[in-house]
């Protein structure tokens, strides 16, 4: 049996480097690494380490990722690892029997342990998400759910802290997570400078919504992208089809059928979507009043607003809030 006490570096008092290991299934995708470099990030702009980072496997040794290159790894139970994150794996087909008898025996063992993407997954086949709440890449949610009727797939989520068992949505929200796990051992300032370092210059919340208005709403020619970008600087103000068949030098009527021939919806639905979304942000990364909330996004007062996020979203603005508020570990 290996040793579990955390290395003390000296001049720390009780602070001790915290272990943390990426387990890379075979196959796994390379950007798995981008979640395991936030730690790597946060000892760089330190005076000294918090962390101590390990690649790591089942049996140690090369394991391939998806673009047929080797990397060396350790012997996962050779490490006495505070935090275990997995590395995704190529597909969600049923997790190799080693890593799943693996993730048994070492949870236990360990802290906390995060999947990054469809690494959830492997969780779910190691019993580890039952009775929890869970993520994953939007595409695949109704697949894990289906999989693993015991865990609470919440898909309209970056990702999700239930106790010591986290999970991320696709491959960038792992560096949300692994932003999310640094501010709970160091605390906001250390985070937020190791976010800028990365040149993530803000954290998502884990309630934020993987889908987005703002990439949704395609439009084709420069007319239409104008009045879009206009409706976006001036969400407060009213937004008319003739204020923006205006900006677009187009008539209303035109203005209209081609806004709904290139972006599939009608500018009313439009601007209620980007209305929603800018509103959603504000209620997930401040703590502005909700009714200064509605005024600021142009829904005139917060009953509206309540009765425009019950319609889209199935929950009302402050439960919203409350859902992206910061998880206490247990």
């Amino acid at each position: 049996m290996f040793d579990l006490t955390p290395v003390r570096p000296s001049g720390r008092g009780e602070l001790a480097i915290l272990r943390v290991g990426l387990l890379l299934p075979p196959g796994f995708a390379n950007l798995s690494f981008a979640t395991l470099a936030v730690f790597e990030v946060v000892n760089m702009i330190s005076a000294e380490p918090y962390y101590e980072p390990h690649v790591v496997s089942v049996s140690g040794g090369a394991v391939v990722n998806s673009f047929g290159m080797a990397t060396q790894t350790e012997r996962a139970e050779d490490v006495a690892l505070d935090t275990l994150l997995l590395g995704a794996p190529p597909d969600t087909r049923k997790a190799p029997a080693d890593v799943v008898e693996l993730l048994q025996r070492i949870h236990a063992k360990t802290r906390r342990i995060a999947s990054i993407c469809v690494a959830a997954f492997m969780l779910g086949e190691a019993g580890l998400l039952d009775g929890r709440r869970s993520t994953t890449h939007w595409l695949w949610g109704s697949d894990l759910q289906l999989r693993f009727p015991k865990t609470r797939v919440e898909i309209d989520r970056i990702f999700v802290g239930d106790g010591p068992v986290w999970t991320s949505a696709g491959m960038t929200a792992g560096i949300d997570m692994a932003l999310a796990l640094v501010e709970r051992d160091v605390g906001p300032k250390k985070t937020r400078e190791a976010a800028r370092a990365m040149l993530v210059y803000h954290r998502r919340a884990g309630g934020q919504s993987q889908h987005s208005s703002l990439l949704e709403i395609d439009a084709k020619s420069d007319r239409i992208q104008d009045a879009l970008h206009f409706a976006r600087r001036n969400l407060a103000k009213p937004l008319s089809v003739e204020g923006l068949a205006e900006v677009a030098c187009l008539s209303p009527r035109q203005f209209s059928r081609v806004f709904r021939l290139e972006t599939g919806l009608s500018p009313a639905k439009a601007i209620e979507n980007l209305r929603l979304e800018a509103a959603r942000l504000m209620l997930e990364q401040g703590r502005l009043p909700v009714e200064t909330i509605a005024r600021a996004n142009g829904f005139g007062d917060r009953e509206r607003m309540r009765r425009s996020f019950l319609r889209s979203y199935g929950q009302t603005p402050q439960s919203i809030r409350n859902a992206s508020r910061p998880l206490n570990l247990i």
